[in-house]
């Protein structure tokens, strides 16, 4: 009988050490999706605001959060894009389970090439000065002649 006593308050003492508790059995992870990734032209490089990136086209793994993220798109020669993903959970219910989705998926952004940079126009020092502006013509047949022109000579 000593011995049943002796293992039972063993076990139970031995019960308190343990780091974990029943509640931290049934917190629930956040789930892992997979998001293509594609853009054109293919070869960018792809990388979400949660941290995971590729270079397209390819596919990552992310900790669905629970608002939306982001895709930054890069390619040399070509402008950089950023997509915006928003993240929906579908709860389920006893006869479906619950599941989490992308919106767009596959997440694609078309590249728009860079253009050459502007050219600095480069003027003749004398072409610098304003022209001065050209008198208009006075008719002749006018009935109201131009006070400021010189006086018609027959």
């Amino acid at each position: 009988m000593r011995r049943v006593l002796a293992i039972a308050l063993a076990g139970a003492s031995l019960g308190g050490c343990s780091s974990s508790s029943l509640s931290d059995y049934f917190k629930s992870t956040p789930p892992t999706i997979q998001v293509q990734l594609e853009s054109q032209p293919s070869g960018a490089d792809a990388t979400t605001s949660l941290g995971p990136g590729c270079k397209t086209p390819c596919s990552v793994s992310v900790a669905a959060p629970d608002a939306g993220f982001s895709v930054a798109y890069s390619l040399a020669k070509y402008e950089p894009a950023t997509v915006q993903v928003k993240v929906i959970r579908n709860p389920g219910d006893l006869t479906t389970p619950a599941t989490t989705v992308t919106d767009p998926n596959p997440v694609f952004a078309e590249l728009q090439p860079s253009g050459p940079p502007p050219k600095a126009h480069k003027m003749h020092p004398r072409s610098r000065k304003p022209k001065a502006a050209a008198a208009p013509t006075a008719a002749t047949d006018s009935a109201f002649p131009d006070p400021n022109a010189p006086p018609a000579t027959r």
